[in-house]
């Protein structure tokens, strides 16, 4: 299933920490293995993270810090190799993206390259299905890159550029122009889902075995939506679009390497009238359940996914534990999702109910300093 794959492709958490602390064993899960912890850590981002926290989780969930790799600008969003070999990070507000070596036994991380990205503020990023390139999304210069993954695991120069075209939106703030939020593989490792938060536009790219892109197709969202991050379904035929501006999920068909829109809903409560903005999206192992988090409303919501049509419906809504959740990825289990409040450097754990898929009110696993991502390591 889709989302497996996806999961043991990401099989490692990225979180930032700074001087964290943590829960009891019963209030962790049950996961075991190694996790990395990604933050912002500049004074621009009135940041309080460290770089990356290299933790390790014992079979009953406890987790324990084993290693802060330091001297790193905004590590803000890591992701590893699937055989658990290799980490990589882009550098948020940078030019650059790095790699590490972990040590199978231990977590460690010793530092193999740094590149440059030929781009602002790297966001997002992900390997091809060959694992020989590296894509990376450059949020503040609007571009999606490709550069080889050397056999030594370190990073080559930048071959290959796409500037993502279009008009921006309306937000004066918000959408002076592209602002590229992810690069997310399709199934078949050779396609990338780049939503667009500039120009409201949901764009589809590829790759080809020379670490080439090119765009495929596009498709527009909402005007003032803001595309940010996107999920796949578990047939892969279906793909989620969470939209940061107008805080609503757009669900498309995903079919010939295009996208067609069948159902926009709200991520909010119907009586809330703050400000707020919607952020991460995942979606249950089994494919019966999407989560979304709310920064403003501060809230993880919860929507049950039609098996047959892919619709979504019976949102239900916990607090995230803390305040402006930018990020939350679902336990290796399955069982849990994990929240990372950036502005009140917390990391909260919610039980999955098995029944219905409903989220329990939350325990803290973490104090960490703006915790902007989360990725599971492999087991040692």
């Amino acid at each position: 299933m889709l989302c497996v794959y996806i999961r043991r492709f990401a099989w490692i958490a990225t979180l930032a920490l700074c001087a964290p602390a943590f829960a009891s064993a019963q209030d962790a899960g049950s996961d075991a293995g190694f996790v990395y912890v990604g933050s912002r850590t500049s004074k621009e981002r009135n940041a309080r993270g460290n770089g990356i926290e290299v933790f390790r989780t014992s079979q009953d969930g406890a987790w324990t810090h084993s290693e802060t790799i330091g001297n790193l600008v905004n590590p803000s969003f890591l992701i590893t190799n699937s055989d658990g070999t290799l980490l990589f990070t882009v550098h948020g507000d940078q030019e650059e993206a790095s790699s590490f070596r972990i040590d199978a036994e231990t977590g460690s991380l010793v530092k193999l390259s740094t590149s440059n990205l030929q781009g602002a503020n790297p966001v997002h990023l992900a390997l091809d299905k060959s694992e020989s390139h590296l894509i990376v999304a450059n949020y503040k210069s609007g571009s999606v890159v490709s550069l080889p993954v050397n056999d030594d695991g370190t990073l080559g120069t930048v071959i290959s550029k796409v500037d993502l075209p279009g008009e921006p939106g309306p937000h004066r703030e918000e959408q002076p122009s592209s602002h590229p939020h992810q690069v997310l593989r399709d199934p078949s490792g050779l396609n990338f889902i780049v939503p667009d938060k500039g120009l409201d536009r949901v764009f589809v790219l590829t790759i080809d075995d020379d670490g080439k892109l090119k765009i495929v197709s596009e498709v527009a969202s909402r005007e003032g939506a803001g595309p940010r991050h996107a999920a796949f379904g578990v047939d892969g035929k279906t793909v989620y679009v969470i939209n940061e501006l107008d805080s609503t999920i757009t669900g498309y068909t995903y079919t010939n390497l295009e996208l067609s829109p069948f159902q926009i809903v709200s991520t909010l409560p119907d009586d809330f009238t703050g400000n707020s903005r919607a952020a991460a999206i995942d979606v249950s192992e089994d494919g019966h359940y999407l989560y979304g988090t709310n920064r403003g409303h501060d809230s993880v919501v919860r929507f049950a996914i039609d098996q047959a049509t892919g619709r979504l419906s019976d949102p239900q809504w916990v607090a995230s534990g803390g305040e402006r959740p930018r990020f939350m990825t679902i336990a290796p289990a399955g069982d849990a999702v994990l929240v990372a409040n950036e502005l009140t450097d917390s990391i909260y754990r919610f039980g999955i109910s098995p029944a219905d898929g409903k989220l329990d009110q939350g325990r803290l696993i973490a104090e960490t300093g703006s915790p902007v991502s989360i990725t599971f390591g492999s087991r040692p």
